[in-house]
């Protein structure tokens, strides 16, 4: 039995789950128990997860043990949508722009969970945030830089076409310090060579036109993922060639 599944077996025999949830929840730690929040997200309801998520930044703030049951709220939330009441998808927006890092990280697990169930609705939901706030865009990013739900061509072209949007996007920025604009550009900073392993004749092509833009924030952006390990087994010359002091 997965660590998910005997946790799931566990909160079946529960009638208080919060109280299992938060002594069981690794906050506050390094790590929150990410097997028992998703064993939470599939055996909970959409009451459960409501009553989950009025724990705001306010009231459960960062590495607060209440934090873990927002984060599961979030994430049960991502459930339900997959499993087909996708009027719920607008529900986690707001969560996009949340303080706590790890409800963001939530969202965009939730958004994955969606692509699992229905890639059409999470290219669109993606689509959508990368017209948004620097956060909404973060999101997309995060949750479409997911290697599982990048086995199918078909949605490679979509997928690229919102990052080079986003990529865009940072060219427009009018406060390049601010902390939401950083934490995009690092989310930009990875995802980029995700999706780039996931379809190199496809890939490649459109982030060496990054590679050409003269702008310090695009430039850290490729830097960034011409670092990662994931692009140097693809192809070492290729990134090399690339690494090269211009």
């Amino acid at each position: 039995m997965t660590r998910i599944a005997d946790y799931r077996d566990q909160l079946r025999r529960l009638a208080n789950w919060d109280d299992y949830l938060l002594a069981n929840s690794g906050l506050p730690g390094p790590r929150g128990n990410l097997e028992l929040a998703q064993a939470a997200a599939e055996e909970g309801n959409q009451e459960r997860f409501e009553s989950w998520l009025a724990y705001t930044p306010e009231l459960a703030p960062v590495n607060d043990p209440h934090e873990f049951l927002a984060f599961c709220g979030v994430l049960g939330l991502g459930r339900l949508v997959a499993d087909g009441q996708v009027d719920l998808i607008d529900r986690l927006r707001p969560f996009a722009s949340d303080p706590r890092w790890r409800i963001r990280e939530a969202v965009a697990m939730a958004l994955q969970l969606v692509g699992d169930r229905n890639p059409t609705l999470w290219l669109e939901t993606a689509g959508e945030w990368a017209q948004g706030s620097w956060l909404e865009e973060r999101a997309a990013v995060a949750a479409l830089a997911e290697p599982r739900l990048l086995k199918s061509p078909q949605v490679i072209p979509a997928v690229l076409q919102i990052f080079d949007q986003i990529t865009a996007s940072l060219l427009d920025a009018y406060d390049r310090k601010a902390d939401d604009f950083r934490i995009l550009r690092q989310a930009l900073g990875y995802g980029w060579s995700v999706v780039v392993v996931a379809d190199p004749p496809a890939g490649k092509p459109r982030i060496e036109r990054w590679f050409e833009v003269d702008d310090p924030d695009i430039q850290w952006v490729m830097r960034e993922n011409l670092k990662k390990n994931r692009l140097k087994r693809m192809d070492p010359e290729w990134v090399d060639r690339w690494s090269e002091p211009k």
